[in-house]
């Protein structure tokens, strides 16, 4: 297997990790029929002004970007944000170790927060597996209600159910 690394992006990465961004987007866009979703319309310009406030992280494969997270600390939460993994490299892991490394860069942090779609039961499930539990849901419209997760460290049992249902 070739040689796969998690390190700290910077915003030379930007237009890697946004095109990555829109194409690791596309399933959950289809899940809810809206390809209009920030994740989709985000700007290279408003991508590289989040290198000033959030932590990103990218895996790479031979140099090619293939996964990306970005964390936050705010108040003793840091928010988790756009976890992505290059849709020919998903199954193999590279999401966990991401919020595994995302996790580990914020020793601080009394708890960890993201939200993802109430459809996206692969996202679901890799956070519940992760130790993240539903704390509250945010309907955005008809066909999109956010779920958001918390976990809180040293404090859940890996591999424990996240109670939601879609």
């Amino acid at each position: 297997m070739k040689t796969v690394t998690v390190e700290t992006a910077d915003v030379r990465d930007a237009r890697e990790i946004l095109d990555l961004q829109k194409l690791a987007y596309q399933s959950e866009a289809a899940i809810y029929n809206d390809f209009a979703i920030p994740p989709l319309t985000q700007t290279l310009e408003e991508i590289e002004a989040e290198f000033g406030g959030s932590l990103f992280l990218k895996t790479s494969v031979e140099e090619r970007i293939i996964g990306s997270v970005r964390g936050q600390l705010n108040r003793g939460t840091c928010f988790v944000g756009r976890l992505i993994v290059d849709p020919a490299h998903q199954g193999r892991g590279l999401g966990t170790s991401l919020m595994d490394s995302i996790e580990k860069r914020f020793p601080e942090a009394e708890r960890f927060e993201l939200f993802t779609g109430h459809r996206s039961e692969g996202n679901l499930r890799l956070y519940a597996r992760l130790g993240y539990h539903p704390f509250k849901q945010q309907k955005i419209s008809e066909t999109l209600t956010l779920v958001y997760l918390q976990k809180i460290p040293d404090s859940g049992i890996r591999g424990q159910g996240s109670g939601v249902s879609s």
